[in-house]
């Protein structure tokens, strides 16, 4: 099913003006929004054209209670209120620890500091007891926080389902070891900073999963690379912002996208951003789906495990600049 190779692309690297250069206003309403109650044609036909066009879309009328909504935002605004001292026992910098509490980020972005407190809570799918290592305060975290991973994981894996409709694969294709690694569920806060135009909250990068169920802020921050410039993703009500990973990049061999993004921070009022990742298992062999390879369309990508993508994929510092990594084919080359 998964094939191997290699291939050639430029690197890709960023200068300091463009990691800090402000968004652009050009485009009224990034990422483009997809409404699920529309006919189930026109909706699979939508996610597979805004992903090939910007890697992301919003969805509406997603099936997600709204009180399950509400009540997620609740109790991860109770949990950062807690004093330091309440979230000390849970503060880690080890990238392995399943679920954590810290802050920064996890990329290696050299003396490069970056504004924004975590706290990552890993579940097992189907099966898995790894909430009782869940903070027990505050007393309904656990509770809400589980039903809205259950909620927006499978939103996500019914929007995989709509995108294999989309490009002929199998119905059944991101189930299995390719989904089923631990779910995380990341509440994010960014303090305020007295220069926003100087103090990112998470820098450019793109996910490393295979798709993200974001739960936006009303505070605004978010922004997409699109065309050299950086735009604001402006979410409507109630809509759930969806990241295509590297992971549906590696799959589709390049016809969907994975798009780099960075949040900024705020002058005067903190930020708070809720994310579910689906994951594949460590030792999940992924590369170009064998339906998107002909003579004329060779492979892109060469196929390796989750994990070895993992420690490969990162952030790094290069001299005066910073490289993102971002183009797969260069970075897999260098292996």
């Amino acid at each position: 099913m998964l094939q191997t190779t290699a291939y050639h692309a430029p690197l890709l690297e960023y200068s300091k003006e463009l990691l800090h250069k402000p968004a652009t206003s050009t485009i009224a309403l990034l990422p483009p929004v997809v409404d699920m109650s529309s006919s189930r044609d026109d909706v699979c036909h939508a996610i597979l054209d805004a992903g090939k066009e910007y890697g992301f879309i919003q969805v509406v009328n997603h099936g997600v209670p709204e009180q399950a909504i509400r009540d997620m935002e609740l109790v991860s605004q109770e949990f950062f209120q807690l004093s330091a001292a309440d979230k000390e026992h849970l503060y880690s910098e080890d990238t392995n620890k399943p679920t954590r509490f810290f802050s920064g980020t996890t990329f290696e972005t050299g003396s490069d500091k970056y504004s924004m407190n975590t706290l990552r809570l890993a579940y097992s799918f189907p099966n898995g007891d790894s909430s009782n290592d869940w903070p027990s305060s505050p007393p309904r975290l656990r509770e809400v926080a589980m039903k809205y991973m259950e909620l927006t994981r499978g939103l996500g894996m019914e929007l995989l389902q709509l995108l294999c409709e989309g490009l002929g694969l199998r119905s059944d294709y991101f189930e299995g070891d390719i989904s089923r690694g631990d779910a995380a569920l990341s509440l994010f806060q960014y303090p305020p900073s007295s220069d926003p135009s100087m103090t990112l909250g998470l820098p450019p990068h793109c996910d490393r999963n295979l798709i993200t169920i974001l739960l936006p802020s009303a505070v605004k921050g978010l922004q997409i690379l699109y065309n050299g410039d950086w735009i604001d993703a402006q979410s409507v009500p109630n809509a759930f912002i969806v990241n295509f990973g590297l992971q549906l990049e590696v799959v589709t061999n390049g016809i969907l996208k994975s798009i780099e993004h960075r949040v900024v921070t705020n002058s005067t009022v903190p930020r708070l951003s809720i994310g579910t990742f689906i994951h594949p298992t460590e030792n999940c062999l992924i590369g170009p789906a064998d339906e998107f390879l002909t003579e004329d369309n060779p492979p892109l990508y060469r196929a390796m495990t989750f994990g070895d993508f993992k420690h490969i994929y990162n952030v790094i510092k290069l001299g005066s600049s910073l490289n993102l990594t971002t183009n797969l084919r260069d970075i897999q080359e260098n292996i």
